[in-house]
C-alpha cells in the first residue's frame, strides 16, 4: 500500500473520530430543514475516469430547490464536504487532489490534460483554495455557465496539471495546512 493511501486512511480515520459528532448534528439539522434524508449523494467523476457516488450535507430543500437557511452556513463554511471523508476512507477520493466535478468536465479533456484523471479526486487541492468562493464568483457572471468553462473550468485543470507533475507528501501537507487555516 501507498504512502498515501496510508495517509489518507490514517487522516480520514483521525478526522472522522474528531469531528463525527459535527457531522451527525449537522446531518439532522439538514434532514430537519430538508424534511428529507439529510445527506445528499450525486455521481461524480472518480480516478481514471470511473463515476462514484459523493456523499455532501444537504443544503437544499428538495422541493423548492432554495438553499435553506442553515444550509447557507454549511456552504460557507465547508460543513457540507465534511462527509466525504468517508469517500476517503472507502478510496474512492483522497484528502488532496483535484476536486471532483460532476460528468461533462474532466471525464471530456483529452491530450496531456486527461492525465488528470490518473489521480484520485481530492477533498482539497490548490485549485479549490484559489476558488473557495466559486459559487459567489458565478453569482456575479451575467453567464455563469460561460465563464465556468471558458475562465475557471480551465484555470482549475491548469492548477490540478501543475499538482500532478510536482505532487508529493510535502505538496500534500502544505494543502492540508493552507486549507485547515
Amino acid at each position: 500500500m501507498q504512502l498515501k493511501r496510508i495517509f489518507d486512511l490514517l487522516f480520514s480515520v483521525i478526522a472522522l473520530i474528531l469531528v463525527g459528532w459535527l457531522i451527525v448534528i449537522c446531518f439532522v439539522i439538514a434532514s430537519l430543514e430538508t424534511q428529507s434524508n439529510g445527506i445528499f449523494k450525486q455521481k461524480r467523476v472518480g480516478q481514471f475516469g470511473k463515476l462514484f457516488t459523493i456523499f455532501k450535507l444537504k443544503t437544499m430543500h428538495p422541493k423548492t430547490e432554495a438553499v435553506t437557511f442553515f444550509g447557507k452556513y454549511f456552504r460557507k463554511y465547508k460543513l457540507d464536504e465534511l462527509p466525504q471523508f468517508y469517500n476517503v476512507l472507502i478510496g474512492d477520493m483522497s484528502i488532496v487532489g483535484p476536486r471532483p466535478d460532476v460528468p461533462g468536465y474532466y471525464d471530456q479533456l483529452t491530450g496531456e490534460e486527461r492525465k488528470i484523471l490518473e489521480l484520485k479526486p481530492g477533498i482539497t487541492s490548490e485549485a479549490s483554495l484559489k476558488y473557495y468562493n466559486e459559487d459567489a464568483i458565478l453569482e456575479q457572471q451575467q453567464d455563469p455557465v460561460g465563464y465556468n468553462d471558458t475562465v475557471i473550468f480551465p484555470d482549475k485543470v491548469r492548477m490540478n496539471l501543475d499538482y500532478y507533475y510536482k505532487r508529493n507528501f510535502n505538496t500534500d501537507l502544505k494543502i492540508i495546512w493552507q486549507t485547515i487555516f
